[in-house]
């Protein structure tokens, strides 16, 4: 039971926080703004549709949106709901989960070098880099969760509320700070990348989807809401393990987090140049580099 409702609620997390983003994009901009669903809405409208394919693609392209929705709810799969028990779980996890989403980001890289457009394989070249470069800056989030709980794994870091003292508290703040960034990143959100932007030399993962219609099209925004819903979680999470760790405080805090943070970024600056957005990425890897090494010092009770 517990299983299948922290499933539930993972879902609800994904579906939601994209709403929060335009509700919170609308009310800081003045206008009345598109209805909470429109995004299910048109995600429905696509799944309805059938899909065309240029002559000059394989297989690849074809089975890429599947694989890519595929890895995504596997990655969903491992994620807890604070005190809930996640479907899959076993030691070493956290790694897996890296990984899978590296996955999901191979098999759409490679579909839009399928294309042999120019413009896709730029977006494919930028969506390595970042991906390579978030990569650190990912484990060594991971790596404070695990030093702090003792586990390496999602269910077990996150099992219990944990008695931290005002340091630790602070570092695991910072860490919840970390994902959310991270969570900009993978999802393409400004400040480095805008869904709504039909420019392609500055797109990055829009650009990837350019040859992508109906039903595969639908695939790929799905996966992409599972993919910030994980992210959320995990922030949720650390936040929720030193005041509340219950379900009942970790799922909205998950969805007002994100989706408030994402709304008020894309409603008060506009997309990075893309020659700032390496330096944007790096300063992330930095930022996670320093909350663990506070936090080994904190392990070893040095005072800082």
């Amino acid at each position: 039971m517990a299983i299948a409702l922290n499933t539930l609620l993972m879902i609800v997390v994904a579906l939601t926080i994209t709403g929060v983003i335009n509700r919170m994009r609308a009310l800081l901009s003045g206008r009345k703004g598109i209805p909470f669903v429109q995004h299910l809405r048109d995600v429905g409208v696509l799944l309805r549709k059938g899909s065309v394919y240029s002559t000059t693609t394989t297989a690849l392209f074809r089975i890429a949106p599947a694989v890519y929705l595929a890895v995504s709810v596997v990655a969903l799969l491992f994620i807890p709901v604070a005190d809930l028990y996640p479907l899959i779980s076993f030691e070493g996890d956290v790694i897996c989960f890296a990984y899978t989403l590296a996955l999901a980001r191979l098999a759409i890289i490679l579909a839009a070098m399928d294309t042999g457009s120019s413009f896709e394989g730029m977006g494919a070249a930028r969506e390595a880099l970042y991906g390579a470069l978030i990569e650190p800056a990912l484990m060594m989030g991971f790596a404070t969760l695990a030093m702090f709980c003792g586990y390496t794994s999602f269910a077990e870091i996150f099992e219990v509320e944990q008695s931290f003292n005002l340091h630790h508290t602070i570092v695991m703040m910072l860490a919840a700070y970390l994902f959310v960034q991270v969570a900009f990143i993978e999802a393409g959100r400004v400040p480095v990348d805008d869904p709504r932007t039909h420019l392609e030399l500055t797109m990055i993962h829009e650009v990837m989807c350019l040859d992508y219609s109906g039903i595969d099209l639908a695939m790929i925004k799905i996966a992409g809401w599972l993919k910030t819903a994980c992210f959320a979680m995990v922030a949720a999470n650390a936040i929720a393990a030193t005041c509340c760790f219950h379900w009942w405080f970790a799922t909205p805090v998950a969805i007002l987090l994100t989706g408030v943070a994402i709304g008020v970024v894309e409603s008060s600056q506009a997309r990075n140049k893309l020659i700032r957005n390496t330096t944007f990425v790096v300063t992330v890897l930095a930022m996670a580099t320093l909350i663990f090494f506070i936090g080994y010092l904190l392990q070893l009770n040095i005072n800082i």
